[in-house]
């Protein structure tokens, strides 16, 4: 069953002062889901979190929270009223309070402060150390305390810029799983701003991919890589690279790969020309296969390892093999094409760019001119 709708963003133009950072902005998020914003420094997501915050004013368009508006031109809710809180990239911690005392900022008033607290050193798995000083503590410890601190008033939504950026890779990994745990038991509604893929997936429900601005898609991690909507977004997420073809029917694409056929019907008219995506995945060790491609690096990555390969015509391509296949570059290896999920995308100029509208950032591999 469905939750009801939490968060809601319609025509959302949002920035700093006179200066338009975000334009047309559509979103939604559901009680008890974790959507996420992702993208690269300065495309818009942190901008939006803050307008979300109430820390910067709406141009145009409304956010609407449990269905009341918060800010719309002309309109901003004090933050303190709006029921949502925050969890900063540097904690913001006070140092001059104790663990516990960071926690009950929030609560001062609240009548059973005390047991809330011992509550939130459990939740965060830091009980024992409510006297300690934020100094005292390793920087996953600060995230946790920082994390309490936003979930002890219990609000409606819960924002995070870049939570872990400040942590080694390997504790980030940790704790993203830990977080959305945490949030999940207490069934807390949250978006997270962040620009690593593994961080935004591994914690998110919903994600929203930016770029100058711009929502290019808010979808499902799963959908984000195997239905991407724009040329933009299956470059962006993913290791994903396009090789050009052209629509022989509406289900097939001819490449120098062979003939490629999708799981569904497509809108371009065959003699398209098409950019077809492919991922590493989609490219698998076939030793008795005819297509061949020879070894020109490889990287070593433990239960797999990732080669680029060059075809005859001098197109590159990757692909991950089981490490169990251990190949060395300048070896000429067989492969073939295994995409459930086949993504095609006009290319600019071609007949099907009049029903198909395109964006820019593809990243390709093509042959030799």
């Amino acid at each position: 069953m469905s939750q009801p709708l939490l968060l809601n963003l319609r025509n959302l133009a949002c920035g700093y002062g006179d200066q338009r950072i975000v334009q047309n902005l559509n979103l939604h998020l559901n009680a008890g889901d974790i959507g996420c914003l992702l993208g690269s420094s300065g495309c818009g997501k942190t901008t939006t979190l803050r307008a979300i915050a109430g820390f910067e004013p709406v141009h145009e368009g409304e956010i609407q929270l449990a269905g009341n508006v918060i800010s719309k031109a002309g309109f901003t809710l004090a933050p303190e009223k709006r029921r949502i809180g925050m969890v900063f990239q540097d904690y913001a911690l006070f140092p001059h309070l104790t663990v516990a005392q960071n926690i009950a900022f929030g609560i001062a008033k609240h009548p059973r402060q005390a047991a809330v607290i011992d509550e939130m050193l459990d939740l965060v798995k830091l009980g024992g150390l409510g006297g300690r000083y934020p100094h005292e503590l390793s920087g996953g410890q600060q995230q946790r305390v920082a994390l309490a601190r936003a979930l002890a008033p219990e609000p409606q939504l819960l924002l995070l810029d870049e939570p872990f950026s400040n942590l080694d890779v390997e504790l980030r990994r940790r704790l993203s799983h830990e977080v959305r745990d945490i949030l999940k038991q207490r069934g807390t509604s949250a978006i997270l701003v962040t620009h690593d893929q593994e961080e935004a997936f591994a914690v998110s429900d919903q994600v929203g991919v930016f770029k100058e601005g711009r929502l290019e898609q808010w979808d499902t991690p799963y959908n984000l890589y195997h239905e991407p909507q724009t040329p933009f977004v299956a470059s962006f997420i993913g290791q994903g690279y396009f090789i050009r073809g052209q629509m022989t029917s509406v289900e097939a694409v001819s490449t120098e790969l062979g003939e490629l056929r999708g799981n569904r019907a497509y809108r371009m008219a065959a003699g398209s020309s098409v950019d077809v995506l492919l991922r590493p995945d989609d490219i698998v060790h076939a030793p008795d296969s005819p297509l061949r491609a020879v070894i020109v690096g490889k990287s070593f990555l433990g239960a797999s390892t990732l080669y680029r390969l060059q075809l005859p015509t001098g197109s590159q391509l990757e692909a991950i093999f089981t490490s169990h296949v251990d190949r060395q570059p300048g070896e000429e290896v067989g492969i073939a094409v295994k995409a459930d999920h086949l993504v095609v995308f006009p290319v600019p100029g071609s007949i099907a760019t009049q029903t198909v509208q395109q964006a820019t950032g593809v990243r390709r591999h093509s042959g030799p001119n």
